[in-house]
């Protein structure tokens, strides 16, 4: 069987679209740990003599020299000055989890090394995104003599010339898409500088948070050289590798390479529950054991962000630098009470949006906007219409003022933040930028529908291509029996998974539906048999009202299905068992 053959025979599923192998066929898999993680280590493009690196990542085997990136030791001998003359500095982060992680690794980092830093977080709907001048002057006024923003900057040209101008050096440390031209900061570390060398530019799917983390390691450098370390203790970094990893699974950075390595080697840290905030953070996410990389993603990120999003913008920077556990237990109290507020409103959001988007034909990107919408959700609520729509979608949030908020998020090989970009360029958007896979923006009102007709123009192309290729891909074929918790573990054992690593999906079956019902909000729970009388458990969240929901509740007890999705081990009662997060199905008799 070849790698493009289509599995199962499916060329049209009932969500309309192929089955194919991700990698090597599935019938090349063995079910030992050792050789079914080098399967799927070399389905996810590992070269086969990269293989023994990728099993285990770790920061020697990833963790380039700092120093190939532009303006990196420039940033760490500012840094080590400010260590060394005690200078007051301010970490600058953005409101998400990408900025608070960020801010909160460099606070710890300088505290570690004897220099109290502030805490500078902007207000969502107050200041909006990134630096403003305004606030830059403020901090210096108060006495700062430096200032590193973090997951920001790289766009906020007038705010660094109000700081240049005011008297303090500002060192950028981000990761979103530069242009040509540079603000005039200090310094400017992002491996996505466009004037950066190959090997630096090849880091340009890190998080802000890894870019922090590298400079970091550069500090540490510069000051041992210096001899700073000799009548006190060097700091170890890696102890805060538990942020790092935070903040690049919940950016949805692609975990390749490096950054596979924050993540293996952070959740390892977290697991020692040495940071007061994560451990008070897990505890009110209700986690009774040591997080995943899916934890961090779908749990502690988003409780994180509601502090940004609906609360106060540097409750997540406060968490995640107090030693209190008494403050770290009210504020992750307070961070938990808002996510629930901000589901609440995403939903709301939502199914306007979705209602919206249904009245736009065949746009190649989805763009929808409407007065009274939270701007705190429009992120949550473009990623759920892109996974609706299988298009990139931007949600706009218009205030009074006549100015529309917006957040847009992309699909493979879409890239969004350089349209984003090239509309603000080209004069259609007031401010604007992002990454392949997400953008923001703010556009005028009467520009909107401008805006819409240009992405349209200018992706159409790539997103036909993109949809075009759409196919479910596979990583094995399995009986109903398959679906278990010890093969669960074994997929397990090629993680951590997310962007750009995809977890293992699997094709079981064929079987027959026991039961199909509706559970919780539009989840679709289904029972399903083999001829061999082996059950599988299935949910499929979100997706009860989906032509798949429907499939599933009117399939009758004789036609058989093959099912697709993700494997889950689950523990009840000290009872592991293993459910399918169900994508998609088809038909075995069609």
């Amino acid at each position: 069987m070849t790698a493009s053959s289509h599995v199962c025979g499916v060329q049209r599923s009932i969500l309309g679209q192929p089955w194919r192998w991700r990698g090597q066929a599935a019938t090349d898999l063995g079910f030992e740990p050792d050789s079914l993680v080098d399967q799927l280590l070399l389905a996810r493009g590992v070269a086969r003599d990269e293989l023994e690196r990728h099993r285990q990542p770790t920061l020697r085997g990833f963790m380039p020299d700092p120093a190939i990136f532009r303006d990196m030791e420039k940033a760490a001998t500012r840094l080590a000055d400010a260590v060394e003359a005690h200078e007051r500095v301010t970490v600058f982060g953005d409101y998400d989890v990408d900025g608070a992680t960020s801010a909160a690794l460099l606070i710890r980092l300088l505290a570690m090394l004897g220099l109290a830093a502030d805490a500078y977080i902007p207000d969502r709907l107050m200041e909006g995104y990134g630096p403003s001048g305004e606030a830059l002057v403020r901090i210096a006024e108060r006495g700062a003599s430096l200032i590193v923003t973090v997951d920001c900057g790289a766009q906020a040209f007038e705010a660094l010339a109000m700081a240049k101008a005011a008297g303090v050096d500002v060192i950028v440390v981000d990761h979103h898409k530069c242009a040509s031209r540079l603000p005039d900061g200090f310094a400017i570390v992002n491996p996505n500088r466009l004037d950066e060398a190959d090997e630096a530019a090849a880091h340009g799917h890190l998080a802000a948070v890894g870019v922090a983390f590298l400079l970091g390691a550069a500090l540490l450098r510069t000051l041992r050289s210096r001899g700073y370390f000799a009548s006190q203790a060097e700091p170890k970094l890696i102890e805060l590798l538990d942020l790092v990893a935070l903040g690049t699974v919940a950016d949805v950075a692609q975990l390749k390479g490096l950054n596979r390595a924050f993540v293996t080697q952070g959740l390892k840290v977290m697991a020692t529950r040495r940071n007061a905030g994560l451990a008070a953070l897990t505890t009110a996410a209700r986690l009774t054991r040591a997080p995943t990389a899916t934890d961090l993603g779908f749990a502690l990120g988003p409780r994180i962000n509601a502090g940004g999003r609906v609360g106060k913008s540097d409750l997540g920077v406060r968490l995640l630098t107090t030693d209190d556990p008494a403050e770290a237990e009210a504020i992750a109290a307070e961070l938990d009470r808002l996510n629930e507020e901000r589901r609440a409103i995403e939903a709301t959001v939502t199914g306007a949006a979705e209602s919206l988007s249904a009245t736009q034909g065949n746009r190649a990107v989805a763009v929808v906007a409407a007065p009274g919408w939270h701007p705190g959700v429009i992120g949550i609520v473009a990623s759920r219409l892109k996974e609706r729509l299988h298009r990139p979608a931007v949600v706009i949030a218009l205030g009074e003022d006549g100015l529309g908020k917006g957040s847009g998020r992309s699909i493979s090989g879409v890239d969004l933040g350089a349209a984003v970009l090239a509309a603000k360029d080209s004069g259609l958007l007031i401010a604007g930028g992002g990454h392949p896979m997400a953008a923001g923006l703010t556009v005028a009102a009467d520009r909107i529908d401008a805006f819409a007709g240009f992405l349209d123009e200018r992706l159409a192309a790539d997103v036909a291509r993109s949809r075009d290729d759409r196919a479910l891909l596979l990583d094995a074929l399995l009986a109903p029996g398959g679906v278990s918790p010890d093969l669960c573990d074994a997929l397990d054992a090629a993680g951590p998974y997310g962007a750009g690593w995809p977890g293992p999906r699997v094709a079981a079956g064929p079987v027959s539906v026991v039961k199909a019902d509706v559970v919780g909000t539009n989840h679709l729970r289904v029972i399903a048999a083999g001829d061999d009388g082996r059950r599988i458990k299935a949910i499929a969240f979100r997706m009860a009202d989906s032509p798949l929901g429907e499939a599933m509740l009117a399939a009758p007890p004789h036609r058989r299905l093959w099912l697709a999705g993700r494997m889950k081990r689950d523990e009840w009662n000290g009872r592991a068992t293993a459910e399918l997060h169900l994508e998609d199905a088809a038909w075995a008799d069609a």
